[in-house]
């Protein structure tokens, strides 16, 4: 009787689970306060990305306002031998934008080039409604922060009209989506490396640049014109840039290279010293 009893029981909980089932997994679809899942981006987040363009150029020629109010084209910027820092940013960004231009302030300062001299820094607000205003503003605040200067002429921050920003932007791969609702951009975080000729040459995501990275950035984008010659034979022979991860690495064939080479010669000078010694013996 006690075993037909939990029998029967058993069978009521497997019925009643079987039931439930598809509607619990429907519910688990979505929270209980019926917004996306944890797992799933929202469709303005979907749309907002970096499309990596290496070695793609810059359309130098578009034109934008400086951080005086005069119109100044991308091209007067570029100047012979000299890579260029491209931050896309706007500049009433409540977070994000901030965050990227406090990073990049702080790698310059310890990067050991000199901005207007090895090369020059952009900020290019990416919200064409942006007047010039707030871009002098901004330049103010960070020239102070850099504390260094005669270096001001190195920073440019600008704004532009909507064909402008888009020109650059879409050669740049950087992928923005504008939200009405709380008026303010999504948008991924980023920095570029741009050639003296306006070609793509290093990306570097996220908020947290990385001082060497940059600066191995930049030497390698001059084409050797700034930076040591012990550092551009390590770019050139030990460290290789991962477009993956944005950072320079060690380069595991050259190590092996290295000590293949350094095994040769040793063994080289062994058997030298060996030969050396039997000729001795044998002439005593």
């Amino acid at each position: 009787m006690r075993r037909t009893a939990l029998a029967a029981i058993a069978g009521l909980v497997v019925i009643v689970l079987a039931a439930t089932a598809p509607r619990a997994a429907a519910q688990g679809s979505m929270r209980l306060d019926r917004s996306l899942p944890s797992n799933e981006k929202p469709n303005i987040l979907k749309q907002v990305d970096v499309t990596q363009r290496l070695d793609a150029p810059l359309p130098l020629d578009t034109t934008f306002t400086d951080e005086t109010g005069k119109a100044i084209t991308l091209r007067q910027l570029f100047h012979r031998n000299r890579p260029v820092v491209l931050a896309p940013v706007y500049y009433e960004c409540p977070m994000l934008c901030t965050q990227t231009l406090n990073s990049l302030t702080t790698a310059l300062t310890v990067v050991g080039l000199t901005p207007g001299t090895d090369f020059e820094v952009i900020a290019l607000s990416f919200d064409p409604k942006e007047p010039y205003g707030l871009a002098r503003d901004k330049k103010a605040a960070y020239m102070a922060k850099f504390k260094r200067p005669g270096t001001e002429g190195g920073f440019h921050f600008l704004t532009g009209d909507e064909k402008s920003v888009t020109a650059v932007m879409q050669a740049l791969g950087f992928h923005y989506q504008y939200d009405p609702a709380i008026d303010q951009y999504a948008h991924p975080a980023m920095i570029a490396v741009i050639t003296p000729d306006g070609l793509i040459s290093k990306y570097f995501m996220g908020i947290d640049f990385s001082a060497r990275d940059l600066r191995f950035a930049l030497i390698e984008a001059s084409q050797g014109h700034i930076g040591t010659a012990v550092e551009r034979a390590l770019i050139t022979w030990c460290y290789h840039y991962d477009p993956s991860t944005s950072t320079y690495g060690l380069l595991t064939i050259r190590l092996v290279q290295a000590g293949g080479i350094a095994f040769i010669i040793a063994m080289i000078v062994f058997w030298t010293v060996m030969w050396r010694r039997e000729r001795a013996t044998a002439a005593a």
